[in-house]
């Protein structure tokens, strides 16, 4: 029986984008024999998004939506998201289009041909991309810095959507943080378990302005270093390995 790759999607007011994101992450090609299953989480949206879900939930049995009675963030979606995930590979994709799935397959591959644990995916090697505003890249480079001073790791977009998990991996942590401070965090409990390998491939990027829809903001920089100080002096527990 082949491998499933399961593809976690916090959605959070996007209905004017949600039906292409979708168009693109099921007709990109996935490597070798992978299946796909597709996990939508509802994060208590409010402006129709949450209408267009119930609809694909009763239309498509084959994918998995689950709706937050409130909005709690995206680090309580993807918790949400994890939970739902009976796939050998586990991928996280955002809903608003800055991220293109035509790069599943090189974010999959180190993991496909046994190289890797973990694929992050990095904004700013090797790729065209949409230019971006200069405190928005300023901002990831130092909190990426922080983060690799932290945790002992060398990466170049700690930030990126983009990051791949072989299951196992995922079951040996929980995540804690409900909003945009889970990127720091799944950083510091990955750079914890010293038996894994992670790797780190180019993608495509294409960043929305403040007008165009973009959520993150400086409150959300100011948050993230707050999480990588905290998980770098209270780390927390690691589930035991099965």
């Amino acid at each position: 029986m082949g491998k499933t790759l399961s593809i976690v999607i916090p959605v959070y007011n996007e209905n004017r984008l949600l039906p292409e994101i979708l168009r693109q992450v099921e007709g990109v090609a996935l490597p070798g024999d992978l299946a796909r299953q597709i996990i939508l989480i509802d994060d208590c949206s409010t402006d129709g998004t949450t209408e267009i879900l119930k609809k694909i939930a009763e239309d498509r049995p084959d994918y998995t939506v689950v709706f937050h009675e409130k909005n709690q963030g995206k680090g309580a979606a993807l918790r949400t998201g994890f939970k739902h995930a009976t796939g050998d590979i586990v991928l996280i994709q955002d809903a608003d289009l800055e991220y293109d799935p035509r790069d599943y397959p090189r974010l999959l591959l180190p993991i496909i041909e046994g190289r890797a644990d973990v694929v992050y995916g990095s904004r700013f090697v090797g790729e065209t991309h949409r230019v971006l505003n200069y405190h928005h890249y300023l901002g990831n480079k130092i909190l990426t810095r922080l983060s690799n001073l932290c945790t002992g790791l060398y990466l170049t977009d700690m930030e990126c959507c983009y990051k791949v998990f072989k299951r196992e991996v995922l079951e040996r942590f929980t995540i804690q943080e409900p909003r945009f401070g889970v990127e720091p965090e799944i950083t510091a409990k990955l750079a914890r378990m010293k038996d894994i390998r992670i790797y780190e491939t180019p993608v495509c990027y294409n960043g929305r302005s403040y007008d165009e829809g973009k959520k993150i903001n400086w409150k959300d920089g100011v948050s993230a270093i707050r999480c990588i100080v905290k998980y770098r002096l209270s780390p927390g527990k690691l589930a035991p390995e099965k």
